[in-house]
This record gives C-alpha cells, sequence and structure tokens, in this order.
C-alpha cells in the first residue's frame, strides 16, 4: 500500500509518500519560519496564502522523487483538523482534488493522531501504549488503545509546554521558533540559579499548567537589573525554565503511568510525540522515568516529531488497513478532540 500525505495544518507545508511497510520513499518539509520570524509567531493568513502558493509543486515533487505518479497511489491522507482552518482548508481541497481525479480513497487524518501513532511508523510499538503528546498547541496524555481509539488522562488546563517554550524564547528576545532557542540556551547555563514554579506538581491527576512558569519567567526578568540581559542571565532562564518544565512533565507523567498501570499491567511503552518531544533534554528526562518505572520510552526522530507529512501518509495507512475512508462531502474541522467522550478540563484558561 503506498499512500501520499498532506500537511498543511500550522506553519510547514508537507508532502509525503509512505509504504505500508514502513518505507518513508519521499518526506518533503517546506518551512515558512522566514514569512513569520517578523512578527514573533505563526500569521494565520500569511501561513494559508503560503500553503496555497507552494502545495501543488510539492506534491509534484514528492511524486517525482519517488518515481511514481497517482495512479501508483492507494490512498490519499490529509491533515483535516485541528488547525489553522485556513491552511486546514487547502491541504484537504487539494487531496480531495487529486482523490477525485484519480478515483483514489481519501482519507481525512486527525493531526493529533498522526503524532500519536508516528511512533508505530519507526517500529512495531504495539497497542495499548501510554501517549505524553506535547507541541505548540497540545499537551496530554493519552491510552492509546488503538487507531480511532483513545483516553485522555490529563490535559493542560491553560496553555501548552510549547506555547510556554516560544514566549519564553520572545521575553529573552532569542526569537522564533522559540523551542530550538531555549534548549540551545540552556545548555550553558545553571538550572539551579532562579526558583521557578512548578505548576500543579505533587498534586493528583495528570493535568498540565504551564501559565504561571510563564509569568514567572517574566517576573523574573523585570526583577534583573535594567538594559539588555546578560548572556549568563540568559542560559540560566533558559536552564531553569526547562528544568521546571521537565520537573512538571515527569511528575504528571508518573501519575499517568500510575493509571495506565491500574487498568493494563506492569510494563508496556511511553510513547513521547510532538513538537516539544524532540527536546533532547525532555528526552533525557522521559527515558530515565521509563526505565525507572520498567516502561520502554519510544520517541520519534526529531522530524517526525515536529509537523510533518510522513506521519499523515503513516496513519492514513492505519485507517486504510481497517476501512475507515472519508466521504469528499467531509468538512475541515479547527478543533478536533481525540478523545471527545474525556471530561472537560476547567481552569483559568479552560471554560468548563
Amino acid at each position: 500500500m503506498l499512500v501520499l500525505g498532506i500537511e498543511t495544518s500550522c506553519d510547514e507545508t508537507a508532502a509525503a509518500v509512505v509504504e505500508d511497510n514502513r518505507t518513508v520513499h519521499v518526506d518533503l518539509v517546506l518551512s515558512q519560519l522566514d514569512d513569520h520570524r517578523p512578527y514573533g509567531g505563526v500569521v494565520p493568513e500569511i501561513a494559508a496564502r503560503a500553503h496555497l502558493e507552494h502545495l501543488d509543486g510539492l506534491v509534484a515533487r514528492a511524486l517525482d522523487e519517488a518515481g511514481i505518479g497517482f495512479s501508483d497511489l492507494d490512498g490519499i491522507a490529509v491533515t483535516g483538523g485541528p488547525g489553522l482552518i485556513g491552511g486546514v482548508f487547502v491541504g484537504v481541497m487539494t487531496a480531495k482534488a487529486i482523490a477525485a481525479a484519480s478515483s483514489l480513497p481519501f482519507v481525512a487524518v486527525n493531526h493529533l493522531e498522526g503524532h500519536a501513532l508516528s511512533a508505530r511508523l519507526g517500529e512495531d510499538v504495539r497497542f495499548p501504549y501510554l501517549l505524553l503528546l506535547v507541541s505548540g498547541g497540545h499537551c496530554q496524555l493519552l491510552v492509546v488503545e488503538g487507531v480511532e481509539a483513545y483516553r485522555r488522562l490529563g490535559t493542560t488546563i491553560d496553555d501548552a509546554l510549547g506555547e510556554a517554550f516560544d514566549k519564553t524564547a520572545k521575553l529573552l528576545g532569542l526569537g522564533y521558533p522559540g523551542g530550538p532557542a531555549v534548549e540551545a540556551a540552556a545548555y550553558a547555563g545553571d538550572a539551579s540559579r532562579f526558583a521557578l514554579p512548578r505548576p500543579l506538581k505533587g498534586r493528583p491527576g495528570c493535568d498540565f499548567s504551564f501559565s504561571g512558569l510563564k509569568t514567572a519567567v517574566r517576573q523574573t526578568i523585570d526583577d534583573l537589573p535594567p538594559g539588555p540581559l546578560a548572556d549568563a542571565d540568559v542560559a540560566d532562564l533558559c536552564a531553569s525554565f526547562q528544568a521546571a518544565a521537565g520537573d512538571v512533565v515527569v511528575d504528571r507523567t508518573t501519575n499517568a503511568i500510575a493509571e495506565f498501570e491500574d487498568r493494563y499491567g506492569a510494563g508496556g511503552v511511553l510513547v513521547a510525540a510532538g513538537g516539544v518531544a524532540a527536546n533532547q533534554a525532555l528526552r533525557q528526562r522521559l527515558d530515565d522515568l521509563a526505565a525507572a518505572k520498567g516502561l520502554r520510552l519510544v520517541a520519534p526522530p526529531p522530524r517526525l516529531c515536529t509537523d510533518n507529512a510522513a506521519m499523515i501518509a503513516w496513519a492514513g495507512i492505519e485507517r486504510l488497513r481497517l476501512g475507515l475512508v472519508d466521504g469528499l462531502d467531509f468538512a475541515p474541522r479547527p478543533r478536533w478532540p481525540l478523545d471527545p467522550d474525556a471530561t472537560p478540563a476547567t481552569g483559568a484558561g479552560v471554560k468548563a
């Protein structure tokens, strides 16, 4: 089975060709970082226009590099949401046009399911497994019981961890994207210099909160002597922030492991996916936690943690195997929870 994947949910235009034997024939990602960097974040209108301008050419290039045509494909998979609706719309309409013109099955993939199943693209990770999904817009702990079968254990009650990284970078003048910049600066920093809070650490449950941590970073900067920050101040703040965030993630994931083992027994696999899962310090913390709890950590390569079309193509393959095909009347979805039956999170940034 050979599937073309298309991803346009945020600021990467991506196309990939993946085979059901886990071979990634082509995986192309066209970044829009230069377009959005002057604004310090993603501008939805700019992102949508860039997708519209580049997607057709990227799809043609993917097929050319794979040495195939549309007639060689067994399906088209595209991110159907959640995401910036303008960008999602571009991808969905392009995929529908290809599917209709080539008489191919059309699969609308939940972007979060793409991340959730990305570990299975690299190896045969068996269901069920525990998933930590951490990205710019999402921070969740879920049990992945199967394709289209997810049970949420916890979510953020305010901000996602990736958003907290980006805001910290902006406050420190490190530019966009913030996550890699904070990680790089933290290597030279003293994580013990600044006493930053660990929101919800030590409390029951698996929910996250990062709004207070962001606020503490801003207040710490305000308390430093006026004028440009010294390189040591920036490095120490980045290291302190990253350590605090890691402590929170480890604490909440520890609670999730206990819930997972109560239901499914000891052992198993902990998967870390999403853009923030590319952070090497966080990976090491999670690897240590998994080892201490008798689990195995599986994290996709960094390229498959950030937004990409290979994971969308793979999720399409997983769905096609089960006969899960969508109609051409599918409507793009800006919001699309993996576990629609989960109890709504409540907190300062969430409506009950």
